[in-house]
């Protein structure tokens, strides 16, 4: 065998792994009662609860649910991406599952090729699952172009990249799997209220407003917002329009950030193991 068919082989094995070990994080996270509901359930419940009490429109036609569905969608792809793995890799790392599998020939990329799987089997399934409800029982208009849809594919790509590489982030600094979820909780919830999730963008605090433009989230609601509302409510999002390329560059800019903090303090062990 030459060395290019080897190097061939090594790398279809390499892939292999991969796909199974994505394959292997789908099926812990399915068989967990608790995480499917509180990833996949809990955004819809929140557009059935919202949605039936919140009926009047907020500015050119647009129902409030119209707005704040496109906000869960993006809340969505958060917790699937940043929450998810920023609560589930400390308490992995405090059972010593990330120090066992250095103990492995695998390479290391593997573990997170097999969480970055997870993640978008999760995301498409969470997706899927908010559009069916939304167009369902509030009348959500799913895009009506290909260049709507190209939109919502890159905004949602560039999205789940950003919030995924945040959560590898920052699960490091939850000091334990326990805490974890008191850590990460909180920070997810204050990004949702601030960046135009459960009230109208422009309604908010100045000063709020400038905050939540510093993080993802604002900016994957804003790109979500072009696709599913009227091209003339862009009137109403701040400088007057939806601003497309800035959405597309501060989502791309968070993804090299959160990349070289994931390569600068992502730990494998615990402090006690040393």
């Amino acid at each position: 065998m030459t060395t290019t068919e080897t190097e061939t082989t090594a790398r279809a094995g390499a892939v292999e792994l991969a796909v199974a070990q994505g394959g292997m994080e789908v099926r812990q996270f399915l068989r967990s009662r608790e995480q499917v509901v509180f990833t996949l359930a809990f955004p819809a419940i929140m557009i059935l609860v919202f949605g039936s009490i919140f009926k009047g429109t907020i500015g050119e036609g647009v129902k409030f649910t119209q707005y704040f569905v496109t906000g869960m969608i993006a809340t969505g792809l958060m917790t699937a991406g940043f929450q998810a793995l920023a609560i589930q890799i400390p308490m992995e790392r405090d059972r010593g599952v990330l120090k066992r599998f250095l103990g492995t020939p695998m390479p290391k990329w593997v573990y997170f090729a097999g969480k970055v799987l997870m993640v978008g089997v999760i995301a498409v399934l969470e997706t899927v699952i908010l559009l069916a409800v939304s167009s369902l029982l509030f009348g959500l208009k799913l895009p009506d172009s290909p260049a709507k849809w190209l939109t919502f594919l890159w905004v949602s790509l560039l999205g789940i990249t950003a919030c995924t590489l945040c959560g590898v982030a920052f699960s490091s600094v939850a000091r334990t799997g326990r805490s974890a979820p008191a850590v990460v909780t909180p920070v997810a919830l204050i990004l949702q209220f601030i960046s135009g999730v459960f009230f109208v963008f422009t309604s908010l605090p100045v000063w709020m407003q400038n905050v939540a433009s510093l993080f993802p989230l604002k900016w994957l609601c804003q790109g979500l917002r072009s696709v599913f509302l009227p091209a003339s409510f862009g009137a109403h999002e701040p400088g007057g329009s939806f601003n497309l390329p800035m959405v597309g560059l501060v989502l791309g800019l968070w993804c090299v950030l959160a990349l070289a903090l994931c390569l600068t303090t992502f730990r494998w062990t615990t402090k006690r193991d040393g």
